[in-house]
């Protein structure tokens, strides 16, 4: 802003008019619009009728010659220690760490000069400095405050597992951290990535998980659950370690359906072939070449066949997808295929001693020849899998999802029963894998409506309440919730801060219960009325008789919204819904943060040490937690 607004201010009344400060005298901006706004008649008024302040005014407006210190000031180095090179250095060291730079980054060319376009006068720390200073500085500085975020709850639920680089000998396993705050507000945080060395027993697993939990200063009383996989050596290490644990939600569905697909030899047959097919493009540039010409020919969008990978069941999914897609395409192909086999073209001819003749170019057919060819009942056993598979793939995504919560366990898997259940005229050909993949349901989810860590989550949930169980189960589900909530409410009455006890982790038996889309069977059994509940007692537990009377909330509201707004209407019920609505249902936490490791140990980086890989992994995941908002 120009210095003559000392002596001036715009009207109040007419923006078009500046009103002058020393004499009230009321002057022209110059236009009636601020395009045109000036201050040619501000300084022609200043310098006529106020010549000592028109005087001050030229020499607060006149460019000052800096001195020869200024101007050798400006080319000197900052120090280290300049604050404006501190700021620098610390944002080189979050941008290495968030973006899976290597921290080496500092002495590369191209960054040192963009460095030296922006601010000459900073000195570029080595890469030993960022490694050996910056980087334990800023690591402890956000580990302090992940350590403050953490006092903000007495109940914590965790993910772990265990990852091995191919590039470098080093084995790593996760500690990643959920909670709920006072607002019922969901907090996460990566606690570890630690360097695992020798042999993955459940002894040594143990005894690392408990180290973890010890650099934290996190009681074993205070952790809710441990998600976890399906390997025995990780079940026995987080029950010689004391720790309540349940399986990741998304392996368990892999092995189910991996034991559907394998069930029936006609559809394994067919996924095989479509392998075969899949694969034979991915290896051949000049095949890929023709089919995505055909498919520019049908006016079809370009689009690549999916290769599945056996350990990912929905992998074989998305492959029999692409593979219908693309079914008229591949049609076309064949039918090419076969013409360029009986009619060659172009021909060489080859000389012989007596005559000429043409001979076929072979190399064309063994170029685009497809290994082998889908039949039309193949095609169709690869239809009905896809629709079968289908709400498989969507509760995957969802378990995998990032608010995704051990309540919809129950849900999903009393929904998937009644999906598998039913009977359509569709099942003609592939009645022994639904039947393979119902009984593997069954098999591997028989202990959820047992288990206290499901149930009473599920009950808690305000989505699902107490619509989801089987007969049987939901009154001993309820009961049993009811006997904690008493047992709350005597700690509290006697001042002991002392938690109810965990459940027992099997109280009864589970009976099994009896193809639509997925979203309408949960609405379908939300709706259904619930088997009258036994009388409560008064106290607490008429809590639990007011909720579940109330219909369930829709299901894609927010279960903590919930709680953060009715923790006053149902206090006991909230002080439980905040232990256990802490849980998420699969591991996939701990997959996600491996699959960021794999970005920092890489080809390049494989000398990198353990500790500091644990250091960048640990500021890429939670540094973003001390940006303010």
């Amino acid at each position: 802003m120009s210095a003559v607004w000392n002596y001036f201010k715009v009207n109040e009344d007419d923006k078009t008019k500046a009103d002058c400060k020393l004499c009230s005298a009321k002057l022209s901006r110059g236009g009636s619009k601020g395009s045109a706004f000036n201050t040619s008649n501000l300084i022609k008024h200043l310098k006529s009728q106020h010549d000592n302040e028109y005087k001050e005014f030229t020499h607060a407006s006149k460019p000052t010659q800096p001195t020869l210190q200024q101007t050798l000031a400006r080319r000197e180095k900052m120090s280290r220690d300049n604050p404006r090179a501190v700021k620098i250095t610390q944002a080189i060291i979050e941008y290495i760490a968030l973006s899976d730079q290597p921290l080496s980054e500092v002495e590369n060319v191209g960054f040192m000069r963009l460095l030296h376009v922006l601010e000459p006068r900073y000195d570029v720390p080595s890469r030993r400095y960022m490694t050996d200073t910056e980087l334990p500085k800023l690591h402890d500085s956000v580990k302090k405050h992940i350590h403050s975020l953490l006092q903000a709850s007495s109940s914590f639920s965790f993910t772990t597992d265990i990852w091995t680089s191919s590039v470098s000998p080093v084995s790593l396993i996760s500690l990643t951290s959920q909670w709920i705050d006072e607002s019922f507000m969901p907090q996460r945080a990566i606690l570890h990535a630690k360097q695992f060395r020798g042999s993955h027993t459940s002894q040594a697993i143990a005894h690392v998980f408990e180290e973890m939990l010890q650099t934290w200063g996190i009681p074993k009383t205070s952790v809710h659950v441990v998600l976890r996989d399906n390997a025995k050596n990780m079940i026995k290490a987080m029950n010689d370690a004391g720790l309540p644990s349940l399986p990741c939600v998304a392996h368990t569905l892999q092995l189910a359906v991996h034991e559907g697909l394998l069930a029936q030899r006609s559809i394994a047959d067919a996924i095989a072939v479509g392998r075969k097919i899949v694969g034979h493009f991915k290896h051949s540039a000049l095949a890929y070449s023709l089919l995505e010409d055909i498919q520019g020919q049908l006016n079809q969008p370009i689009k690549r066949l999916q290769q599945d990978v056996q350990t990912r069941w929905n992998s074989t999914y998305y492959m029999l997808q692409s593979l219908i897609e693309q079914k008229r395409v591949l049609g076309v192909y064949q039918s090419a295929d076969r013409a360029a086999f009986f009619c060659p073209s172009p021909t060489r001819v080859r000389q012989s001693s007596n005559r000429t003749r043409p001979e076929p170019d072979r190399v064309y057919v063994s170029e685009h020849e497809l290994p082998n060819y889908l039949t039309a009942h193949q095609w169709a056993l690869m239809e009905k899998t896809v629709a079968i598979l289908a709400p498989f793939e969507e509760l995957t995504k969802k378990v995998s999802s990032y608010d995704a919560l051990a309540s919809d366990v129950i849900p999903a898997v009393t929904v998937l029963v009644r999906l598998l259940n039913r009977e359509t005229d569709e099942d003609q050909g592939v009645k022994t894998m639904k039947a393979t993949l119902l009984a593997a349901v069954k098999k591997r989810f028989s202990d959820v409506e047992t288990n206290p860590l499901y149930f009473i989550s599920t009950i808690l949930d305000p989505r699902y309440k107490d619509r989801f169980f089987s007969n049987n189960t939901a009154p001993e589900a309820k009961l049993h919730l009811k006997q904690e909530l008493q047992m709350m409410s005597r700690a509290e009455a006697e001042g002991s801060r002392a938690e109810a006890a965990e459940p027992p982790a099997k109280l009864f038996k589970a009976q099994a219960s009896t193809s639509s889309s997925l979203d309408t069977v949960f609405e379908e059994i939300a709706k259904e009325q619930p088997q009258a509940a036994q009388p409560l007692a008064a106290g607490a537990a008429i809590e639990l008789d007011t909720y579940l009377a109330e219909a369930p909330s829709p299901r894609e509201d927010s279960p903590l919204k919930y709680w953060g707004v009715n923790k006053i209407r149902f206090p006991t019920l909230a002080k439980m819904a905040h232990k256990y609505l802490s849980a998420p249902c699969s591991s996939v936490e701990s997959e996600r943060l491996f699959s960021s490791v794999s970005h920092i140990i890489d080809e390049k980086r494989n000398r990198l040490t353990a500790d500091n890989a644990e250091k960048l992994l640990f500021l890429k995941k939670n540094l973003p937690l001390t940006f303010s908002k």
